[in-house]
C-alpha cells in the first residue's frame, strides 16, 4: 500500500531487493530510531554539546577513543580527508579546499605492497582502505597489512566500512586491527536516519573531524546533521548492537530459501543461499546462469522487473556488486510476503519465451 505523502508526490514504491542502496532509499528506519527523532524536534539543544555527547555514547558503544556523528558515511569520508590534511589548524581548516603546502595526499593502493611503500611521501596525509563486497581481488593487501606499513612511516590508516554492517563484530575490529578512523553508514544496515553516518577512531582525529565539520563554519558545513538525526541514529545504534545476530540471519535465510525453492526447478539455472564474510555479509538468494541455459539474460530480467507492476530491484552482474552475470535478492529490506512476489515475478520473467 502506498503511503498518502507518496501518493500525494505521484511516486510510486518499490520492492528492493537489492540490498540497502541509497539511490532506492536506503533501509527501513526503526520506529524507535523516528520517536526519538520526533521528541528531539520539540527541544532547542546546543548542536556542539549534541554532538559531543552522542559522539561519547557512541564511542562506549563501539569501544573507541572517540566518535562522530556524520551526514551519512559519504560525508565521513570527507570529514577523515579534512583532519587528516588540516587538523584542527584553525588557519588550514579555513583554506579547505585549498590544500597546497599541506600534506595533501591521500593514497589508496591498487594490489601490491612496494606500491604503497612507494606512493607514502612527506605530502601523504593518509592511507585510505576500503572494505567492501567484491573489492578486495587477489593481491590486495589486507587491512593488517597497510596498517603496518602505514604506521611505519607515521600515517593515519582512514577506513571506510559503510556497509560492511551486519556482521555487528566490524563495529569494533576495523577499530582492534589498528585503523586511525573508521566510516559506517548510520542508514544501511543500522536503520537509523538514511543520511547519517558514524566516525570512530583515535581522539584527536575525531576532535580535528568536530572542528572541520557542522556547525562550524568550515567545508564540513554543508554536512549538516540534525539534532533529529543524531538523535535518531544513536537508538538506532543501540537497538541494532542490542539484537539477536543469529536469529536476524536465520530470518534473512528462510526468506531466501524460499524464494530459491520457488526457481530450483527451472532448467539450467542454479539457485543457492549465499552467504560469506565478505562479498554477501547477510544470505542472498542467488541465481546462477548455468552453460544449459537458453532463456533471457541476467540484465533483461533485471530490466523487466525494474519497469513492471510492482516495481522490483534485485542485484545483477559484476558492475552491482557481484561474481559474473548472475541474478542476487539481498533479504534485508523484503518486508513479509514480498519474498513471494519476488520469487514469481522472477520465474515469471525467467520463463519468458
Amino acid at each position: 500500500m502506498t503511503p498518502e505523502v507518496y501518493k500525494k508526490l505521484g511516486v510510486r514504491p518499490v520492492i528492493h531487493g537489492s540490498g540497502t542502496t541509497t539511490r532506492y532509499g536506503g533501509s527501513r528506519l526503526r520506529p524507535e530510531a523516528l520517536e526519538s527523532m520526533r521528541q528531539a524536534s520539540t527541544t532547542l539543544v546546543n548542536i556542539d554539546e549534541l554532538n559531543e555527547a552522542a559522539g561519547a555514547a557512541i564511542a562506549r558503544m563501539l569501544g573507541a577513543e572517540a566518535a562522530f556523528v556524520t551526514a551519512g558515511a559519504s560525508s565521513g569520508l570527507i570529514l577523515q580527508a579534512a583532519a587528516c590534511i588540516a587538523g584542527d589548524d584553525p588557519a588550514k581548516i579555513t583554506r579547505l579546499p585549498d590544500t597546497r603546502g599541506m600534506r595533501n595526499e591521500i593514497v589508496i593502493q591498487r594490489a601490491h605492497r612496494f606500491e604503497l611503500e612507494d606512493a607514502i611521501t612527506e605530502k601523504t596525509a593518509a592511507v585510505a582502505y576500503l572494505i567492501s563486497p567484491f573489492t578486495s581481488p587477489p593481491g590486495v593487501l589486507t587491512l593488517p597489512q597497510v596498517i603496518q606499513i602505514a604506521h611505519r612511516r607515521s600515517v593515519p590508516v582512514i577506513v571506510d566500512a559503510a556497509s560492511m554492517l551486519p556482521p555487528r563484530e566490524n563495529l569494533t575490529k576495523f577499530l582492534r586491527l589498528g585503523a586511525d578512523l573508521v566510516s559506517f553508514s548510520g542508514g544501511k544496515g543500522i536503520r537509523g536516519p538514511q543520511s547519517t553516518g558514524i566516525l570512530a577512531g583515535r581522539r584527536d582525529l575525531i576532535r580535528a573531524v568536530t572542528i572541520n565539520a557542522s556547525p562550524n563554519q568550515a567545508l564540513g558545513r554543508a554536512a549538516k546533521t540534525s539534532k533529529e538525526e543524531i538523535c535518531g541514529l544513536v537508538t538506532a545504534l543501540e537497538l541494532f548492537i542490542a539484537e539477536d545476530e543469529a536469529a536476524e540471519m536465520k530470518r534473512y535465510t528462510d526468506v531466501c530459501t524460499i524464494i530459491v525453492e520457488k526457481l530450483a526447478d527451472i532448467p539450467g539455472l542454479r539457485c543457492v543461499v549465499e552467504h560469506d564474510p565478505m562479498n554477501r555479509v547477510i544470505p542472498h538468494a542467488v541465481v546462477y546462469f548455468t552453460p544449459d541455459w537458453a532463456g533471457p539474460s541476467g540484465n533483461a530480467v533485471q530490466v523487466a522487473l525494474a519497469k513492471g507492476e510492482p516495481h522490483i530491484y534485485v542485484q545483477q552482474g559484476a558492475h552491482q556488486g557481484g561474481y559474473f552475470d548472475e541474478i542476487a535478492v539481498d533479504p534485508i529490506n523484503l518486508s513479509p510476503g514480498e519474498e513471494l512476489i519476488v520469487a514469481a515475478r522472477l520465474r515469471e520473467e525467467l520463463t519468458r519465451h
